[in-house]
């Protein structure tokens, strides 16, 4: 299968190097592949396996036949801007779409490539996978910003093996991205468990649910979960376009993955009577919320819990401002070790994600009934980070790096955990804190580190330039966004 699925891709990505010469970008590549691989396996549905139509007629695969020149792309745009209508799953994936292959040849010849396999033959896995090769390709291109929607798969993979999403569960993912979480946790489930008709049917359109506020992305999210049979029907999308802050989705979930984006603040974009325009930072006011503010890591925490169901469990990637920011920062932590049993942190090494200089962390949490007592006991806290340097291509991180921590999670019975940190050795990863110790330290700060730094002792074990450069730089930033805090908590009597 690998073989299988590594050839086609090659095959496929490499004419992305002809449209570069036409100033397409991997992104765009990626973009127009969705809309013409969509229509030629809604052909191949009806042709070779007998399903019902997805796609009218008229801007069906078929269509595209015998047209070449202006003739082609001009029926092309009429197509992409045709089935951008209305609402379901294929809307969500041609809405706002635009050609952006400029020379009819090479639109005719990528037409031609696609037409020359026969996708519905393949195994899904294979095509999932082909796939998956293209986003990630697209992610590598840092100057494309992809990357920011792409979460480390060897770390998705640890993270739902300590998850153990089940059968009848339902799971979602806020902040989707190209659908790693959830692809995962489909992946997850059919392999683990013996699915009967009725299991399948709600794992495949109704068990699944995501959000995401960039078209594009969400349309390379549902054409990923397309590929993989989730929403095959070409019914309802299983990801919502839309910003998911923004309120309630009236729903409640058994489990939320997500890895919200990174940028600090939420803000609006107005234009000014004189034509300027101007960005404002925004607080998101939710009733809902413990807190009114305008950092979005904040925000999409207060967001994932309140979407959980009693007892619903998630895990959350959040950056290291999440762990020790005052204000705002300070009253989500004790609200959330209150009234939440946060039971586990797994602090990331940097060099993982392809937005650079990211320190992060993932947090994991249950929803709790009301209580007088505070439901978290005790925060176990793994730390991968120190005396870990990854980068993304010459020493990536693969799912053996966290064997160690799915083990220490010990997902089977996660009440029988054991430190490997102690007095005696003092090299242990795994260690756990009190309640009563978490709520004690300034601001319940949770920004714990115990390790001694081999870096700072020996410069010949110090990160490359760049990457420093990198830290130094986000530790400036971070700095900033506290100071701009304050402001804004003083307001005018500040200036």
């Amino acid at each position: 299968m690998a073989t299988e699925s590594s050839t086609i891709a090659t095959r496929v990505w490499n004419y992305c190097s002809v449209l570069r010469d036409d100033g397409m970008s991997y992104g765009d590549y990626v973009e127009q592949l969705t809309y013409l691989l969509f229509l030629k396996m809604d052909d191949e549905n009806v042709r070779s396996l007998g399903k019902t139509r997805a796609i009218p007629v008229e801007f069906s695969w078929g269509s595209l036949h015998g047209r070449s020149g202006d003739e082609l792309e001009s029926h092309y745009r009429h197509i992409l801007t045709s089935l951008g209508q209305g609402s379901g799953l294929i809307p969500v994936i041609f809405r706002k779409a635009q050609n952006k292959i400029q020379d009819p040849a090479k639109l005719e010849r990528l037409v031609n490539l696609i037409d020359g396999e026969t996708w519905i033959g393949l195994d899904m896995d294979v095509k999932g996978e082909i796939y998956e090769n293209l986003l990630e390709r697209n992610a590598q291109d840092t100057k494309s910003g992809a990357g920011q929607y792409f979460t480390p798969r060897p770390l998705i993979k640890a993270i739902v093996d300590v998850m153990h999403p089940e059968p009848g569960q339902t799971i979602c993912d806020p902040a989707c991205g190209t659908g790693g979480f959830l692809l995962a946790t489909h992946d997850y489930i059919t392999t683990h468990y013996p699915l009967d008709i009725d299991q399948w049917q709600h794992l495949n359109h109704s068990a699944l649910y995501g959000w995401e506020i960039v078209d594009n992305t969400a349309r390379l999210c549902v054409m990923n979960l397309y590929l993989h049979g989730i929403g095959a029907n070409g019914g309802t999308s299983p990801i919502h376009v839309a910003d998911s802050l923004a309120a309630h989705p009236g729903e409640y979930f058994d489990m939320v993955l997500t890895n919200p984006p990174f940028g600090k603040k939420s803000s609006i974009t107005f234009v000014t009577e004189t034509g300027e325009t101007h960005r404002e930072t925004q607080n998101i006011v939710r009733d809902d919320f413990w807190v009114s503010t305008s950092n979005k890591q904040l925000n999409f925490v207060q967001h994932v819990r309140s979407i959980l169901k009693q007892h619903g469990r998630a895990a959350v990637v959040v950056p290291d401002n999440v762990l020790f920011e005052g204000g705002a920062g300070e009253t989500l932590r004790r609200r959330l070790l209150n009234e939440c049993d946060v039971h586990t942190l797994l602090r990331l090494p940097t060099g993982i994600f392809y937005a650079q200089g990211v320190k992060a962390n993932v947090l994991f949490f249950d929803r709790k009934p009301a209580s007088e007592k505070p439901w978290t006991s005790q925060l176990w806290i793994y730390d991968l980070r120190t005396n870990n340097n990854f980068t993304l291509k010459t020493n990536t991180l693969d799912r053996a790096d966290l064997d160690e921590f799915v083990a220490c999670y010990n997902p089977s019975n996660r009440y029988e955990r054991k430190p490997t940190w102690s007095d005696e050795n003092q090299q242990g990863r795994w260690r756990v804190f009190d309640y009563e110790e978490l709520v004690a330290r300034d601001k319940a700060n949770l920004d714990i580190f115990w390790l001694r730094d081999e870096s700072i002792e020996n410069s010949a074990n110090l990160p490359d330039p760049d990457v420093l450069a990198l830290e130094i730089m986000q530790e400036l930033e971070s700095a900033l966004e506290q100071f701009k805090g304050l402001v804004d908590e003083l307001g005018e009597d500040a200036v």
